[in-house]
């Protein structure tokens, strides 16, 4: 299930690492995004072990 959102985040999502967002300047919807797509990459790579 995460693989799939994870790879769902990877179409939808911004990347914020390509555009070069500074974290500390980052707004909290930027923040909030950062962090979803963390979790499910994180939950993604738990699930192929």
């Amino acid at each position: 299930m995460f693989t799939l959102l994870a790879k769902l985040n990877k179409l939808l999502l911004p990347s914020f690492t390509k555009q070069r967002l500074d974290l500390a300047k980052a707004k909290k919807w930027q923040m909030a995004i950062i962090g979803w797509r963390y979790y499910v990459t994180v939950r993604a790579l738990e699930e192929k072990h």
